[in-house]
C-alpha cells in the first residue's frame, strides 16, 4: 500500500505580485524552491491564510534570490499581494517509508527570505 505524504513545505510565503494574463502556475523564487525540494512544474498545493482558499497548480521558477512568489493565471483570483500563503508538495511514499518520513518545512519572513529549515 502506498500512503500520500506531505513531501515539502514553504511557509507563510508573501505573494508579491498577481499576474492574470498568464496561462497559469506559481512562481516561486529558485532558492525557495530548490531549499524545499520541488522542482519546476511539479503539482503544488497552496492554502492562503488570508482568505481560505485551498488551490492546485503548478510552480515554476522565479529570479534566484528574488523573494517573488508569484499566482498566474487564473490562480491570481485567489491571492492579492501581500497574502501569506503555505504552499505544500505530496508524494506516495511505500508504508514502511511513510512511517519514518519526515517532511521538508521551509519557514520564510516577510521577504520570502529563509528564516528556519528542519
Amino acid at each position: 500500500m502506498f500512503r500520500q505524504m506531505l513531501r515539502a513545505k514553504i511557509h507563510r510565503a508573501t505573494v508579491t505580485d498577481a499576474c492574470l494574463a498568464y496561462d497559469g502556475s506559481l512562481t516561486v523564487d529558485e532558492d525557495l524552491l530548490d531549499a524545499a525540494g520541488i522542482l519546476p512544474y511539479e503539482l503544488v498545493m497552496i492554502s492562503n491564510l488570508n482568505n481560505g482558499e485551498r488551490f492546485t497548480t503548478y510552480a515554476m521558477a522565479g529570479k534566484r534570490g528574488g523573494g517573488e512568489i508569484v499566482l498566474n493565471g487564473p490562480t491570481a483570483r485567489k491571492a492579492v499581494v501581500g497574502d501569506k500563503i503555505i504552499i505544500f508538495c505530496y508524494e506516495f511514499y511505500a508504508e514502511d517509508e511513510a512511517k519514518r518520513h519526515r517532511p521538508r518545512v521551509i519557514q520564510v519572513d516577510e521577504q520570502n527570505r529563509i528564516v528556519n529549515r528542519t
